[in-house]
């Protein structure tokens, strides 16, 4: 009888040594940032013993393989820039994956409303351009809604449209002048 490479009986995984787990965890960290969760995510995946988990997370945070405050650092900054996420997204995110926030909340307080607002009211002007509603209570709700479901704050995103509804009475004053 012939077995297609589709019908083949599977062979029973090897169990991962601690030793093979532990070569396998620091490759990983020296290729990205990693919290600790993820890590020990992983080595439970992998059924390593409550003993070897331990060990490794051990070696891991000693040797700072693993370090879950550079990691919020570099998560927080990431997200913000790369992904235009607000404090609230990016804050939900970190709790996900269990990063305390005793890590991230002195991070948050480094960051001025400044960046939050240079990531915010662009996003919030070509989301306008986008918008199709009946009146203008009708399109700021769509917006507010918008930036809301990106993270940031209602204060924040209320200081953009501010300034967002500055700009364009500054573009007619200008119109006008000619």
């Amino acid at each position: 009888m012939e077995y297609s490479n589709y019908n083949k009986p599977k062979r029973p995984k090897k169990p991962m040594t601690e030793q093979q787990a532990l070569l396998k965890l620091t490759t990983l960290c020296t290729q990205a940032e990693h919290c600790s969760q993820e890590m020990l995510d992983k080595m439970k995946k992998w059924e390593l013993s409550e003993e070897a988990i331990a060990r490794n997370m051990e070696f891991l945070t000693q040797k700072k393989f693993v370090d879950d405050e550079r990691f919020a650092r570099f998560f927080i900054n990431d997200k913000i820039k790369y992904n235009k996420w607000g404090r609230r997204k990016v804050e939900q995110a970190l709790w996900m994956k269990h990063i305390p926030k005793e890590i991230s909340d002195p991070i948050f307080e480094e960051i001025e409303d400044e960046l939050y607002m240079e990531t915010l009211l662009p996003l919030m002007k070509s989301k306008y351009k986008t918008i199709k509603a009946k009146n203008d209570y009708e399109r700021s709700m769509k917006l507010i809604r918008f930036a809301m479901g990106r993270g940031f704050s209602i204060d924040l995103i209320h200081k953009c449209i501010d300034k967002m509804g500055m700009e364009a009475e500054d573009e007619d004053f200008e119109e006008e002048q000619f």
